[in-house]
């Protein structure tokens, strides 16, 4: 029988399927022996080892469950799925969906949570032009941010507290239309009875209290816990004595920021390009 050779460095999905075929050949099985355990066909086993076709979760669960490889799969799946997402977002974002208190500060850029589709693609696109990530990683990278945004208007929404730096509303990013459209959603965010949207001015100087986006999540069971990420890696902190201080933090940056009001006013005078 031919065995087609594989490439594990052409793509990600043909990694997954390179490991796939690696560990069960580590067990002596054949495609049939794995598929009987995964309650798969071997036909599909064959066309995931093959890179034909893209695994799922389920998938993925049942291959790390037949294999005994701990979560090994799953985590290749998601790096797969989220491939563009810097490790342990995907994990956060997953708790960010449930979370009874959501908190964010951002610099630069303004926050996914808050971002118009518009405004999302212009920065997808943009990571494009530049090589960093494929048109396909694109288009996830946008549909992951709306998927972010619909854990927002839920039947039991969470509180959500975001602080902006003045620099995410000033850079323009997609062109003027495009910040015309986001700045006004800044503007609806901040009317909804479940959000605190405030920014941060460049006059605090150095008492601004946080220097990298960092974003804290309370739990239904009142766990807290952070996410921060630096340009190249993110990390997911469920420490207590690591976390308070930084929730500590992010109080003291609210107190320092502009109010509610002083905020939407600060947004509505760019928008209309008188401030």
């Amino acid at each position: 029988m031919n065995v087609k050779e594989l490439n594990p460095d052409s793509s990600p999905q043909a990694a997954f399927g390179a490991h796939l075929r690696t560990c069960r050949e580590e067990r002596g099985w054949k495609q049939e022996d794995l598929a009987a355990e995964m309650e798969y066909s071997s036909t599909h086993i064959s066309s995931v080892e093959t890179g034909r076709k893209m695994p799922t979760l389920r998938f993925s669960r049942s291959a790390d469950r037949a294999l005994g490889t701990g979560d090994q799969f799953e985590r290749r799946w998601r790096e797969l799925k989220h491939g563009v997402l810097l490790e342990g977002f995907p994990e956060y974002a997953g708790l960010e969906g449930r979370a009874a208190e959501i908190r964010v500060f951002d610099t630069g850029l303004i926050p996914g949570l808050l971002q118009t589709p518009e405004y999302a693609q212009a920065l997808a696109d943009s990571a494009v032009r530049r090589g960093a990530i494929t048109p396909e990683q694109a288009a996830e990278r946008v549909s992951f941010v709306a998927e972010r945004q619909a854990a927002l208007v839920r039947a039991r929404p969470p509180m959500v507290f975001v602080v902006m730096d003045e620099s995410c509303i000033r850079r323009i990013v997609g062109g003027p239309e495009v910040m015309d459209v986001q700045l006004d959603h800044l503007i609806e965010f901040a009317a909804r009875p479940n959000t605190v949207l405030q920014v941060a001015p460049f006059g605090i100087g150095e008492r601004r209290t946080i220097d990298l986006p960092v974003n804290l999540l309370t739990l239904s069971d009142r766990s807290i816990l952070c996410y921060a990420e630096s340009q190249t890696q993110g990390r997911l902190d469920r420490e207590t004595t690591s976390v308070l201080p930084v929730l500590t933090a992010y109080h003291q940056l609210q107190a320092e920021s502009l109010s509610q009001a002083m905020s939407v006013d600060a947004i509505e005078q760019l928008r209309k390009g008188t401030s």
